[in-house]
């Protein structure tokens, strides 16, 4: 896949972004806040105002709106997932370019990687835990 030329002497932060089985590889370089998200549009990619939101929220609270151009490659998982998975890697990406922003990041819980996944089906059951119907006859 063919990165899109960045002028030189502008320094690039790269962070890898995860949440559920989502995973989101995100580029931050200096520009107007333009989102692009597996080469589309920001608001084409994730059409509902939560998962926008959900994005945003890192450039919000850091109080970088409009400051950064992100570039996004996302795969795995849902759309709500990967929407997860992308304001994770905005915020590591964020703590890259300045060092002085992880306290606020940490402190809105934006570093945190969400560990929660799907439990594996165990043999003998219906589901993760669900049995079969017990009958006593």
């Amino acid at each position: 896949m063919a990165r899109k030329a960045v002028k030189k002497n502008t320094p690039v932060y790269y962070a890898t972004g995860r949440r559920k089985t989502a995973i989101a590889k995100v580029w931050i370089t200096s520009g107007k806040g333009k989102i692009t998200i597996n080469r589309k549009a920001f608001e084409e990619y994730l059409p509902r105002k939560v998962w926008q939101l959900i994005v945003q929220k890192p450039l919000e609270v850091t109080k970088n709106a409009g400051k950064y151009d992100i570039s996004v490659r996302t795969f795995g998982g849902g759309i709500a997932g990967q929407a997860g998975a992308i304001r994770h890697g905005i915020s590591r990406a964020l703590v890259k370019s300045d060092l002085e922003l992880r306290p606020e990041l940490k402190k809105a819980g934006l570093l945190t990687r969400d560990p929660r996944m799907k439990e594996r089906k165990k043999y003998g059951r219906k589901r993760a835990r669900k049995s079969f119907q017990w009958t006593k006859r």
